[in-house]
């Protein structure tokens, strides 16, 4: 059994952790949905027990089938976005955004990122990126990197700005040898002692972490070392120090401050101008690289110039701290279409198709029903029978199940389907009418947008912030 140390730090990352397993929950079932795997929904059957939608579906006779309309719908509002990217790089209009260096730009391939993290956004209702400056393999400088909420935990907030924000950070999985490399400060001694770290934590069952979202916490992937990065707003005490004899100006913590009464009292002694100082409180963002024992690997005061952590966030909407995604507001409406459809699936299955009604008195002797079957299917296929006797003769009875109503509601589910995302077919490149000129295509794809808007608006308010971060890394 491995001992974890108690750190308050790792306390409440593990506690800001916690609070964000309801969205990590709900993101995973609006990933679901976007990607097809819509029956997977857990309910209760008629006799109490607990099975998906799939299941109980397939118990009662019926295929489950999908009709994936909300992946069409993300793709549509990405491929706007990529448009509009497009648009303003032609135009040269003043951007949306704040601008980066194209080096920066083009060595993390920011357009991408943004369109994959749109993507994200539209599924979680969160877009949460990671500015460092440090050297990879492709070079030395700014890089950016798309942080999945999975990984990401951050205290509960409210401000949309996230100014308020007091605690974040994420979860990596390194190699071994990429820990050392970041954390053994080419020290032997350092590089063993992180190796006896992982050592133990690989010894240990996963079960001696508690609970299923504790231990995701702290177990990385087999054969990886979770690093667990923590940023926390903290306070200090500086002393802000004028050095007249020097004409210099600095600023030192309680070490420095140390060195500086120790110059002054040998200034006084020789009578000379002391030091002045002036103690002040300032808070700081400070990070810490810690493994799941709650050793601290790496730690450091922010050292950007914007002096804040390097996560670019925003979650939307953000009323009074809850997320809601632009996927979870349709999700209904695709259950429902999926489960008219399979419906329509059933009835069409279980109804009468190329039934052939044939009196008994009219079979021929001559032919067996199978040899009848068979010239029936056939095609110019003659059956002869005796037409003397009772009447009737044989008919085919066919039935679609057309009258069932349930195709009716699904065209009302599709139509509440474009109402209540805001996606409309003239957003999608289709219209209503096929004689509409081009000047009223054009109007009702600029309308279409305006229901969108608030969230593209939102995400680059993201992009921008982000972007400022790049600048002042």
């Amino acid at each position: 059994m491995i001992h974890y140390k108690q750190h308050p730090v790792l306390d409440m990352a593990l506690q800001a952790w916690r609070q964000g397993a309801h969205l990590r929950s709900r993101r995973e079932r609006y990933k679901r949905y976007t990607y097809g795997r819509q029956w997977d929904d857990v309910v209760d059957a008629p006799d109490g027990r607990r099975v998906t939608e799939a299941k109980l579906a397939c118990e009662a006779g019926r295929r489950p089938l999908t009709n994936n309309m909300i992946r069409q719908l993300v793709k549509c509002i990405t491929g706007n976005f990529r448009s509009r990217l497009a648009a303003d790089s032609s135009s040269g209009e003043r951007p949306a955004v704040v601008e980066v260096p194209r080096d920066v730009a083009r060595r993390n391939l920011l357009d991408e990122l943004d369109c994959r993290m749109l993507e994200e956004f539209l599924i979680s209702g969160c877009a949460v990126q990671r500015v460092v400056t440090e050297h990879r393999m492709s070079g030395s400088g700014v890089w950016v990197d798309n942080v999945s909420p999975s990984r990401f935990f951050v205290n509960k907030f409210t401000d949309p700005r996230g100014l308020d924000i007091e605690l974040v950070g994420m979860l990596h999985d390194w190699s071994l040898r990429e820990v050392i490399m970041r954390f053994g400060s080419g020290s032997p001694a350092q590089a063993r002692a992180i190796s006896a770290i992982y050592k133990r934590i690989a010894a240990s069952p996963p079960s001696a972490l508690g609970d299923a979202d504790t231990a995701t916490f702290f177990d990385a992937e087999p054969g990886r070392c979770r690093v667990i990065e923590v940023w926390t707003l903290e306070s200090r005490n500086i002393v802000k120090c004028h050095d007249s004899l020097s004409a210099r100006y600095f600023i030192t913590d309680a070490a420095g401050a140390r060195v500086v009464r120790r110059v002054n009292a040998s200034r006084l002694r020789r009578g000379l101008e002391p030091v002045r100082t002036d103690l002040r409180t300032t808070v700081r963002w400070h990070c810490r690289m810690m493994a799941p024992t709650g050793d601290i690997l790496d730690e450091f005061d922010s050292p950007y110039l914007h002096g804040m952590h390097p996560f670019a966030v925003k979650f939307y909407p953000l009323t009074d701290g809850e997320v809601h995604s632009f996927v979870e507001d349709i999700i209904d409406q695709q259950r429902y279409i999926n489960r008219l459809i399979t419906l329509i699936d059933h009835i069409m299955s279980v109804s009468a198709k190329g039934v052939l009604l044939f009196p008994m008195d009219k079979k021929p002797d001559c032919y067996s029903w199978d040899e009848i079957g068979q010239l029936w299917a056939d095609c110019n296929g003659v059956i002869p029978y005796d037409s003397t006797g009772s009447p009737g003769e044989p008919h085919q009875v066919i039935s679609g199940g057309e009258h069932s109503g349930a195709y009716h509601l699904l065209d009302i589910q599709m139509q509440l389907f474009q109402q209540i995302s805001g996606v409309s077919g003239a957003l999608q490149g289709r219209l209503d009418s096929g004689n509409a000129s081009a000047s009223l295509y054009d109007a009702q794809v600029r309308h279409s947008a305006v229901a969108i808007l608030d969230l593209i608006d939102t995400f680059n308010a993201f992009r921008s912030n982000r972007n400022s971060l790049i600048n002042s890394c």
